[in-house]
């Protein structure tokens, strides 16, 4: 079973103690929001967040936003009770759950077997989605194996400030200018995004700590955008226009790419397998691109 398509062009992440926040995310209008347990949330303050999660699940109006959770790792002694009460607790009013520091491929095949076990005994109507940071040098080298191990998995996301560490990797701040010559996060992304693709998964960018930096903030998002990732993360609300905006097509590029798919199927109509477009030539490797803009012109919604 195959799990549906959803926008992530922003990620917004949200302290789960903090009910004042979880309160302000439910008034924004984003794609997706995920409510945190893990780094956010202080170690004697873990259980008392999930009953505060809990209750944002099933009181607030979270209108079109995807509400996602993030658990603790399952190295922890927090990360399977994270999984039954939160599940217990919000039923069909939780979209995804999202694992961290996954090593491979039997930690996603653990959160698979529980919440279909959860969901049976809670006869929910919805199954739940799954995606997992990649975050330890382990799960990098082990990616392909992680994007393969289920069907509930629905994105990677890269998160660079603990890869950072994982692989001795020198910055003062998570997604932040390193002085390195050039996107010290290239191949990273780029294996990422490959393993992603290769199942039909989404790929999403992780954090840029420094929200007074929107231009910078601006750039890595692109060079996320341009490698084939979805969307990226937001730890304040400054960075969700940004982010929303960067992975969204311009309206002048749907309106070109709409454009060329009818003069292909027009060609291809008349036994052409290819055909001259403003000036270029165009075949089937040219649809297939422009399939991706407008897919995403479709998700989003909005574009004549």
């Amino acid at each position: 079973m195959s799990q549906p398509k959803r926008l992530r062009r922003c990620q917004l992440s949200v302290p789960g103690s903090s009910e004042k926040m979880m309160q302000k995310a439910a008034s924004l209008d984003l794609d997706y929001v995920f409510l945190d347990l893990e780094d956010a949330v202080a170690p004697s303050a873990k259980r008392e967040a999930r009953g505060k999660i809990v209750g944002a699940l099933n009181d607030l109006d979270w209108g079109r936003t995807t509400r996602c959770v993030r658990i603790n790792d399952l190295t922890t002694e927090y990360a399977y009770e994270d999984i039954i009460e939160v599940v217990e607790g919000a039923g069909e009013n939780i979209d995804v759950i999202m694992l961290t520091k996954c090593l491979g491929p039997d930690d996603i095949t653990f959160c698979d077997k529980l919440l279909s076990m959860m969901e049976k005994k809670l006869k929910l109507n919805k199954r739940i989605g799954l995606e997992t940071l990649i975050e330890e040098v382990e799960a990098m080298q082990k990616v392909d194996e992680i994007a393969a191990a289920s069907d509930r998995l629905e994105a990677l996301i890269f998160g660079m400030g603990d890869y950072s560490a994982s692989q001795g990797v020198s910055i003062n701040d998570i997604g932040g200018d390193t002085g390195y010559p050039g996107d010290i996060w290239h191949y990273q992304r780029q294996k990422l995004t490959i393993a992603a693709r290769a199942n039909r998964i989404d790929a999403v960018d992780g954090p840029f700590a420094d929200f007074r930096s929107p231009d910078t903030y601006r750039e890595e998002c692109r060079r996320a955008m341009i490698l084939g990732m979805v969307g990226k993360w937001a730890i304040h609300p400054s960075q969700i226009e940004i982010a929303q905006d960067v992975f969204s097509p311009k309206a002048e590029d749907v309106a070109r790419a709409r454009k060329m798919k009818a003069a292909y199927e027009d060609a291809w109509s008349q036994g052409l397998g290819s055909v001259q477009f403003e000036g270029r030539m165009i075949d089937i490797a040219s649809i297939r691109i422009v399939d991706n803009t407008l897919q995403k012109a479709d998700m989003i919604g909005g574009y004549s």
